[in-house]
């Protein structure tokens, strides 16, 4: 069975991940009017420009969707979103005016310009109609069939291991992640669907469509993007991550409780993140470096400060595969909570498949550079030199 066959890669709004939407709520109530551009970078090395025309046709279609009804009801059973921002919702449409393609250098460039509230919402289906054209062109004969017994032989592959290794699985918690680098929408479903009905540990996803259609937990906190943007909205570049943190508390003060520590590096994380944020917050996400160091730092971060390690949550969502979760899992078994958000390795991982590394980054905030610069080496983004320099002296981050 082929997977191509619907007319629109989407045909919904909430077909993104929840932390968009949860972003979105907040700059609606904080910053309505902060102007900011995004843009697109593919890591791989491969030409995307041949599929420009294909991409900027459903950009236009995207263009035309609304939020239905159903699914404004469906977000108001969850007690975080205000009514005053689902009534935005209802009302609320892209506008393929601020997309911009350029097909002009060697690789495809795109650039995404207006207010930060109205661009949030590109990012997500953006890169899944990516990855799906491509992968139709370059995949056709693959299909849904494929993705289901790759997935059943990592499935046989991961419980043959805690077998073997005699790794009890009663807190093992594994969501989906894979919206924005997957093979197909069809794939993505088929996917999910399976879980839902054939991995007990399988807990929920990040995308709100599923979530809404298939009846499952949605998860999602903030991105890089939430820190990124402050760098610009403080008046001190060092208080930057400081302020982020406190404004996602005024936000959501007892809920959505999971920071992201990597925008600048763990160690710059941990030195923002005082007594009064560690108690507040529920747990971290870990999205680059290395998994085991990071979550070693986490735990002797919250001892130092006379916390109990085991009633926080780690949430490691960085190309992870179910083995490298399972050995995740095992090193911090009972020394504090884990749960683990999978991607691509779930929703694009079919045989002969080579997967794409797209992403679309905040590169400016009220027409001034920001930056990520991650634990990672090549995981950060800036245009400007001067600007990362200034960054890392903020942080003192040695380069």
């Amino acid at each position: 069975m082929n997977h191509f066959g619907h007319t629109g890669i989407i045909d919904s709004l909430l077909d993104t991940d929840a932390y968009k939407l949860h972003m979105q709520q907040a700059i609606f109530h904080q910053y309505p009017n902060v102007e900011a551009i995004a843009e697109f970078h593919c890591r791989s090395d491969e030409d995307l420009r041949p599929y420009s025309q294909e991409i900027q046709a459903h950009i236009n279609r995207l263009g035309g969707l609304s939020f239905t009804q159903e699914e404004i009801d469906y977000l108001s059973t969850l007690s975080f979103f205000k009514a005053d921002y689902l009534e935005y919702l209802a009302s609320f449409q892209l506008d393929s005016k601020q997309v911009k393609i350029d097909t002009s250098g060697d690789q495809l460039a795109i650039s995404i310009t207006g207010k930060w509230i109205d661009i949030i919402l590109w990012e997500v289906p953006l890169l899944a109609i990516i990855c799906e054209i491509r992968c139709k062109h370059c995949y056709p004969a693959s299909s849904t069939d494929d993705a289901l017994s790759s997935l059943k032989q990592k499935m046989a592959a991961f419980y043959q291991k805690a077998n073997d290794e005699g790794i009890n699985l009663d807190a093992f918690s594994l969501v989906d992640f894979g919206t924005r680098r997957r093979f197909s929408r069809d794939v993505q479903h088929k996917v999910v669907n399976y879980l839902k009905n054939n991995m007990p540990e399988f807990k929920g996803t990040s995308n709100y469509h599923l979530a809404r259609t298939q009846n499952l937990t949605p998860f999602g906190t903030q991105a890089h993007e939430w820190f990124q943007a402050h760098q610009q909205l403080s008046g001190e570049l060092a208080d930057s991550q400081q302020l982020a943190l406190n404004r996602w508390l005024q936000e959501y003060p007892d809920s959505l409780g999971i920071a992201l520590t990597d925008c600048i590096n763990m160690d710059a994380f941990l030195r923002d993140f005082d007594l009064r944020l560690s108690e507040r917050f529920i747990g971290l996400r870990h999205d680059s470096g290395d998994p085991i160091a990071w979550g070693e730092k986490a735990i002797a971060h919250y001892q130092s400060l006379g916390i109990d390690p085991r009633t926080k949550s780690l949430i490691f969502s960085d190309s992870l595969t179910l083995d490298k979760a399972l050995n995740i899992y095992k090193h911090f078994a009972h020394r504090i909570n884990t749960s683990f958000g999978i991607g691509t390795q779930l929703t694009c991982d079919l045989p002969g498949v080579k997967t794409l590394n797209v992403v679309l980054k905040l590169t400016e905030c009220e027409g001034r550079p920001v930056a990520k610069i991650s634990d990672e080496p090549g995981k950060s983004i800036c245009r400007d030199k001067n600007y990362l320099t200034q960054l890392r002296q903020a942080f003192k981050v040695v380069s």
